[in-house]
C-alpha cells in the first residue's frame, strides 16, 4: 500500500510511519519541514519514504502526491497542551485542523486516482467535559471551545464522502507514550519523588496506548468495513486518582504530594483542561476484530516505563 501521512513527524505520526514501514508500505510524508523529517526518517533506515514539502492551508504541488495513494492519514493539528490559549493560539488550534482538512479533501477531489480511504484524526474533546456522564460514539457533542473545534473539524472531513472515498473519524483519548503527550509532562514530578493526585482526583482520564492507536489507524486503512466515527480509547478509563496511584506503583515512586490545578496550569497552560476536567469515554463501535494490546492502565504504563 501507498499511504500519505500529514502530521507524520509528530508524536503519533512518527510511530505510525515506523509501523507502516515495517509492514512494507510506501509512505509519503507531507511535512512543513522536510529537513527535520529527513533527520527523523533517514533514507538508509527508511528507504520506502518519500518526503514532500507541505505548505499549510495552501493547495500547491503537494496535492499531486495524493493521486495514486491507497490511503490518507490526517494527524495535523496545533498542540493544545503547549502554551496559553490566547486568541491567536485558539485560532491556530482551529485553523490547523479545519483548513488543513479542507485542503486535503479538496486535493482528494482533484486527484485523478483517488485514495480508497481518509483516516482523519479527531478527539474525545468532541463530547465536552463531565465527571458524571458516560460518552459513546452516539453521544451528543459538547459546547465548549474544544468541542466546537472537533465538530467543525469533523464536518470538514465528512465532505470527502462526496468524492466516494471511505471516511474513518477517530476520536482519540489522551495518548500514552514515552516521547510526548500530556502525560510525559506530568511524569517528571513522580521521578523527582514529588508526584501525587492531580487536581481533584475525581476527574475522568480516558486514554489509549500509542501502539493501540497506531494499530487502530492501520486497521482503519486496511479494513474496508470500517467507516464513520470510532472512539479511539482504551476500554478501561480511570479516575485521575487511580492514574496517579498506578504511576506511583509502576515507577516505584511515592504518590503523596497533591498537584493542585494551578500547578498543572503552569505546566500545560489552558490545555490543562485535558487532565483537570476530562470525560469518561468508551467505544461501542470497535467490534471489528481489533484487539487491544494494552486494555488496562497498569499494563500500558508498565510497557511505556519499563
Amino acid at each position: 500500500m501507498k499511504i500519505a501521512v500529514i502530521g507524520a513527524t509528530g508524536f503519533v505520526g512518527s510511530c505510525l510511519v515506523v509501523k507502516l514501514q515495517e509492514r512494507g508500505c510506501q509512505v509519503v510524508v507531507l511535512t512543513r519541514n522536510p529537513s527535520n523529517a529527513r533527520k527523523i526518517f533517514p533514507s538508509l533506515s527508511f528507504p520506502n519514504i518519500e518526503i514532500v514539502k507541505y505548505t499549510p492551508y495552501v493547495l500547491d504541488d503537494w496535492q499531486n502526491t495524493i493521486s495514486g495513494c491507497d490511503g490518507i492519514v490526517n494527524l495535523a493539528g496545533e498542540s493544545i497542551v503547549d502554551g496559553r490559549w490566547t486568541g491567536e493560539k485558539q485560532q491556530a488550534i482551529r485553523d490547523s485542523r479545519l483548513l488543513t482538512t479542507r485542503n486535503i479533501v479538496t486535493a482528494i477531489a482533484n486527484a485523478k486516482y483517488k485514495p480508497g480511504v481518509l483516516v482523519n484524526a479527531s478527539a474525545i474533546g468532541y463530547y465536552g467535559i463531565s465527571r458524571t456522564a458516560r460518552f459513546t460514539e452516539t453521544s451528543p457533542p459538547g459546547n465548549d471551545f474544544l468541542a466546537k473545534v472537533c465538530q467543525a473539524w469533523e464536518e470538514e472531513a465528512k465532505k470527502v464522502s462526496n468524492t466516494g472515498v471511505r471516511l474513518v473519524l477517530l476520536r482519540s483519548g489522551i495518548v500514552l507514550g514515552k516521547s510526548g503527550g500530556a502525560l510525559a509532562k506530568i511524569i517528571p514530578a513522580f521521578r523527582m519523588f514529588v508526584g501525587g493526585p492531580i487536581g481533584s482526583g475525581n476527574q475522568w482520564f480516558s486514554w489509549i496506548h500509542i501502539d493501540d492507536l497506531v494499530y487502530l489507524i492501520i486497521q482503519a486503512l486496511t479494513n474496508s468495513d470500517m467507516s464513520g466515527v470510532y472512539n479511539a480509547t482504551a476500554p478501561n478509563p480511570v479516575r485521575m486518582s487511580e492514574l496517579s496511584q498506578t504511576i506511583s506503583q509502576v515507577l516505584n515512586r511515592p504518590s503523596w504530594l497533591p498537584i493542585p490545578g494551578f500547578a498543572i496550569k503552569a505546566i500545560l497552560g489552558d490545555g490543562a483542561i485535558v487532565v483537570l476536567e476530562g470525560q469518561q469515554v468508551i467505544s461501542q463501535q470497535i467490534d471489528i476484530g481489533f484487539k487491544y494490546q494494552y486494555p488496562d492502565l497498569r499494563t500500558a504504563l508498565a510497557n511505556i516505563y519499563k
